[in-house]
């Protein structure tokens, strides 16, 4: 006998269903391209925050297009329960926060590996005055806090240490204190990391004799932090190295406060620091405080970078004979700013030595403030081959200062001088210096034209992956730095913590001229202001794939968006955020265009034959031109690769892989 027929889904599910479907399959299905990119919302499991935000574009952007594969990707994965479930407290949420995190796809701080927590408690259990528990390896997010205290001799070797991390945290708090002829390396740490922190307070404190050497620290880092307070603070006769710290690192902080601070015969040597960085920041506060014979020489520091920031408050003040060199300092920088502030005050025999200092290809500003000044005169501050604009000195020494050498190019005796430095910064610009944006980055409208053989730029997405939350659970967790802190578990001074506090005063920051701007904090948010700005007919775009990134393309078909037309688009930009956050903003006076991307040869493998004379398009791409640049910053990145002031040249750009674009539909 033949079993009956299973009973019909309940009406709920059939509704679920349809709703998921495109509101007509057979416009949906028209352009091949686009279907092949777009998301198959009937394999969307109905029961899925992913699901119900489907759901929701589909009523606020009633226009049948597909739904692209890239956005609907970056959607929440979370079931249907644990979105329910999800707790609305922070405290319940940090309690759940591991299950959470691999669930909803969420960007959190991870433990520590079991091999590495058994090594340094092995390394640990030999004691403090063995030879060392080093060399570490391949290790990564370990807390070496008291390790070493007291130790005599002996050497740790850190090699390759939490490489390649999208979250790096690690202590080195009262590392190798009152240790006696101990040796530490640092070397390839925490290399190519996203969001990296060390915390170094009181290291080597108290020590006598022994060395430490940084070599390619952080090299390559995103937003790298480290903090280094009360290094070598009453030390005796240690010496320290920083060779090729934090090379090519991008918008990252490093804090020395009270380093080597009563310390007595400490040198330092900072060589080749924070070279080709960008927007890399340090402050010395209170370096060599009181200390007695300190060595200091920053020697190709800063070098090639772009807006380098460092602060010397307190530095060397109350010392005895310290001697100072900074040597190719900031050498062929762009912009950047320094502030010396209460230099060598009261110090005794302290010497300095400016040797070519300043020498920025685009001029950055200088702040000598209380250089110098005590009652005892004794000291010896040189400017040999100094140059620069925007130098400020207030409430300088009157004795002791030698100003061989010094040229000061926005001086009206330096008029002719600073002619020509403009002629050479002017020079430098078109030759894409290291801080320079990489060839490509920006470029004008009249390269958008079939044939046309340009750079193209690593459009690769840097940032780490994350999923956006739902709106109805992203919008429990208060946004600010505090709540996002406790909910995560981000400690506000490691390098996530500060990118997170960054993220929401960037969202608080007024709007520019002529802009609307909002920060979405759930994929809702996103199609809510595009909406608002374009009205309900839109379409988003990104370019397709990274393929041609970083090399040279030539460019196949070139369309602008609604017939190249000068309208307003809506333009989304990642945040670094446990969650995807994204800064959205609409200015007007843009064009947007798409253009299919050849390879510059010709060949490009097996991608899709349609170029002109049959070659095959190895991309997409999506680019959108700024006509109005009136209100920009005159030292933006685009004017130094283009030439040009704010107002005068429009500045074209590629989409970049995680970031889109909303128009009106064509």
């Amino acid at each position: 006998m033949a079993s009956p027929p299973p009973p019909p889904p309940p009406r709920a599910v059939i509704l679920l269903l349809l709703l998921l479907l495109p509101h007509n399959a057979a416009a949906a299905g028209a352009d091949s391209t686009a279907t092949a990119a777009a998301a198959s919302p009937a394999a969307v499991n109905p029961f899925t925050a992913k699901a119900a935000f489907i759901r929701y574009w589909n009523r606020k952007v009633p226009n049948n297009r597909p739904h692209p594969a890239f956005f609907v990707a970056k959607l929440s994965p979370l079931p249907a329960a644990d979105s329910a479930s999800f707790p609305s407290s922070l405290p319940d949420i940090r309690a759940r926060l591991p299950a959470l995190c691999s669930k909803a796809g969420l960007l959190c701080p991870g433990p520590s590996s079991s091999a590495d927590a058994a090594s340094l408690a092995s390394a640990a259990a030999a004691g403090p005055r063995g030879s060392g528990g080093g060399p570490f390896k391949g290790y990564s997010n370990g807390n070496f806090s008291n390790y070493g205290t007291g130790g005599e001799s002996g050497a740790d070797s850190f090699r390759n240490y939490s490489p390649d991390l999208n979250i790096a945290a690690d202590s080195f708090r009262r590392y190798a204190r009152d240790s006696s002829g101990r040796a530490d390396r640092f070397e390839s740490y925490e290399s190519d990391g996203n969001v990296v922190t060390s915390n170094f307070t009181s290291y080597a404190g108290g020590a006598t004799g022994g060395s430490g050497s940084f070599s390619s620290y952080a090299a390559e880092t995103n937003v790298p932090d480290s903090t280094f307070s009360n290094y070598d603070a009453a030390a005796n006769g240690r010496a320290r190295g920083f060779s090729s710290y934090s090379q090519e690192a991008n918008h990252g902080e490093s804090g020395f406060s009270g380093y080597g601070k009563n310390g007595n015969g400490v040198r330092e040597t900072f060589s080749s620091y924070g070279n080709e960085s960008n927007v890399l920041a340090s402050g010395f506060a209170n370096y060599g405080e009181s200390g007695n014979g300190a060595t200091d020489t920053f020697s190709g520091y800063g070098v090639e970078g772009n807006v380098p920031e460092n602060t010397f408050r307190s530095y060397g003040a109350g010392g005895n004979a310290g001697v100072d060199t900074f040597k190719r300092y900031r050498d062929d920088a762009n912009v950047g700013d320094d502030r010396f502030s209460s230099y060598a005050k009261g110090a005794n025999g302290g010497a300095a030595e400016f040797q070519s200092y300043g020498n920025s290809a685009n001029p950055g500003s200088t702040t000598f403030k209380g250089y110098g000044e005590g009652t005892n005169p004794n000291h010896h501050i040189s400017f040999k081959e100094y140059a620069g604009e925007n130098i400020t000195f207030k409430g300088y020494a009157k004795s002791g200062v030698d100003f061989k050498g010094y040229h000061n190019t926005s001086s009206s005796s330096g008029a002719a001088a600073a002619v020509s430095a403009e002629a050479a910064a002017s020079t430098m610009r078109h030759e894409h210096l290291k801080w320079s944006p990489e060839p490509g980055k920006f470029f004008r409208e009249k390269e958008l034209v079939a044939g046309n053989r340009m750079p193209m730029p690593d459009i690769r997405d840097k940032m780490p992956p994350r999923a956006f939350l739902p709106r109805e659970i992203a919008s429990k967790i208060p946004f600010e730095p505090a709540a996002v802190s406790e909910a995560f578990g981000l400690p506000l001074d490691t390098a996530m913590g500060k990118a997170v506090a960054e993220t929401v005063a960037e969202c608080r920051r007024a709007p520019s001229k002529g802009e609307s701007k909002r920060c979405a904090t759930s994929a809702e948010d996103v199609v809510d202001f595009a909406v608002e700005m374009l009205g309900r007919d839109v379409v988003v775009r990104s370019t397709a794939s990274t393929a041609g990134s970083g090399g040279e393309v030539r460019l196949g078909n070139v369309t602008g968006v609604d017939g190249g037309r000068v309208t307003r688009s809506v333009s989304c930009h990642q945040s670094l955020f446990p969650y995807l956050v994204y800064y959205c903003h609409s200015v007007p006076k843009v064009r947007v265009y798409e253009a299919d991307i050849l390879a510059a040869d010709g060949n490009g493998g097996g991608g899709e034959v349609g170029g002109a004379g049959g070659e095959k398009i190895i991309n997409h791409g999506v680019a959108i031109c700024h006509l109005d640049t009136s209100d920009w910053s005159p030292t933006h990145g685009a004017f130094v690769a283009l030439g040009g002031k704010p107002g005068e040249v429009e500045v074209c750009h590629w989409i970049f892989e995680g970031d889109m674009t909303w128009t009106v539909a064509d």
